[in-house]
């Protein structure tokens, strides 16, 4: 009754989250977007680490991971972010909501399988500025790009695991913007609306091995392949008029024009992470990830000022349980989480790198039987700069997440 319950609650709340954007941030004016975190928030109290993985939860960085499964596992998981943009001048902030995974792994012995969905990236923006004080010009984005996967893992021995992540990537990203001279009773708008397309996988290695009698020894290796997304993108140029007390857009002549399809190679990914731990008390771990940017490019048009660079995430963390299976203590068997996690977005903008940073906690609360357990994150963190021209972000994001698990394919006895 209880998972019932929960589940009502949090479909009501992905419903609500999904009609909202997931990003307001004006860095996701660049690429595609701003990059989402791909995993759990399991994951993302521990700073967003990977190579982690048991039994009882999903593990969608690493592939490898299935094979660990004994229970069939669902998991969804939402956030809510607060957020301050500044410069040098001012300063503004807001909030939005976003539905970040729908995912459910099945065991079937040494192998494990899941499928789900994932928001890979976000874009949500707002700017506008003035041209030599004459015309001013407003730019609006939003959509993102997604992925569906379906995921395998096979566990070679008690020690080694491999696993391979067959992804299909989609999504829209809008482009808007609009050129208005003060004084003058119309403007021009220009709209670039691409749909993005494309195949990727992702191949995992997991192993495991104890280095004492409690103390076990974790490793993992998470390679992603660049791969090319496709951009099927249609113009319109109008002239618009527009009201000034509703902001309502009235258009007065309209123009499709031919755009053709474009490919855009995104980055190939190189991840490796290692931890050490007792099982099911307490465990810590690093990780690095390398990203290879290659000939990345922005969806529309390329800026001088903007370039794409090799980039590095660092991240560290890990969990403690006071007592997992305790009978006495609900306390005891709450696990807490922490971490933090450094990272390169690639992005430079007038010679300057925006780089990222986070600190996280987070708590895993057990509900009902066989181990399910909601999860809680909180994390603070900035983007940016307010040097140089830019706009530094600060966020504090609070990510919610259920995790239950059932028996599936369960043998039924007759007396």
């Amino acid at each position: 009754m209880i998972k019932k319950i929960l589940v009502i609650i949090l479909v009501h709340i992905t419903i609500i989250s999904y009609a909202q954007e997931g990003t307001s941030s004006p860095y996701s004016f660049y690429g595609i977007g701003i990059s989402k975190f791909k995993g759990t928030v399991e994951n993302r109290s521990m700073g967003g680490l990977s190579m982690y993985t048991d039994s009882i939860h999903l593990n969608l960085q690493n592939p490898a991971s299935y094979s660990e499964l004994r229970l069939t596992t669902y998991t969804v998981g939402t956030s809510y972010r607060r957020y301050k943009i500044s410069n040098t001048n001012d300063s503004s902030s807001g909030e939005n909501a976003s539905l970040d995974y729908l995912a459910i792994g099945i065991p079937a012995g040494k192998f494990g399988f899941g499928f789900g969905v994932i928001p890979l990236t976000s874009v949500g923006y707002e700017l506008n500025t003035n041209e030599n004080t004459e015309n001013e010009h407003r730019f609006t984005g939003t959509g993102g790009l997604n992925k569906v996967f379906l995921a395998t893992g096979f566990k070679v021995n008690k020690n080694l695991s491999l696993g391979l992540d067959l992804n299909y990537n989609f999504g829209n990203v809008e482009n808007k913007v609009i050129v208005r001279q003060p004084g003058l009773q119309y403007a021009t708008r220009e709209i670039n609306s691409s749909n993005l397309s494309s195949f990727s996988l992702s191949l995992g290695v997991t192993y495991k091995t104890m280095i004492t009698e409690k103390l076990e020894l974790v490793a993992s290796v998470v390679s992603t392949p660049s791969f090319e997304l496709t951009a099927d993108t249609r113009r319109e140029r109008a002239t618009i008029v527009i009201d000034n007390n509703s902001g309502r857009e009235g258009v007065v002549e309209r123009q499709d024009i031919a755009v053709e399809d474009k490919e855009i190679d995104l980055p190939a990914e190189f991840k490796f992470g290692t931890g050490i731990g007792e099982s099911k008390k307490w465990f810590v771990g690093a990780e690095y990830m390398y990203v290879d940017f290659g000939k990345y490019t922005n969806l529309i048009s390329n800026q001088d000022n903007v370039l794409y660079e090799n980039a590095s995430k660092f991240k560290a963390g890990g969990y403690y349980i006071p007592n997992y299976n305790s009978l006495t203590s609900y306390f005891n068997r709450i696990v807490y989480r922490a971490g933090f996690r450094y990272e390169e977005t690639g992005l430079n903008i007038n010679n300057t790198s925006i780089d990222e940073f986070g600190i996280s906690f987070g708590v895993g609360l057990p509900v009902g039987r066989l181990f399910s357990n909601t999860n809680i994150s909180f994390e603070y963190g900035q983007r940016g700069t307010s040097n140089f021209g830019l706009v530094k972000e600060e966020f504090f994001n609070i990510s919610l997440s259920l995790s239950l698990n059932d028996k599936w394919f369960r043998k039924i006895k007759f007396n």
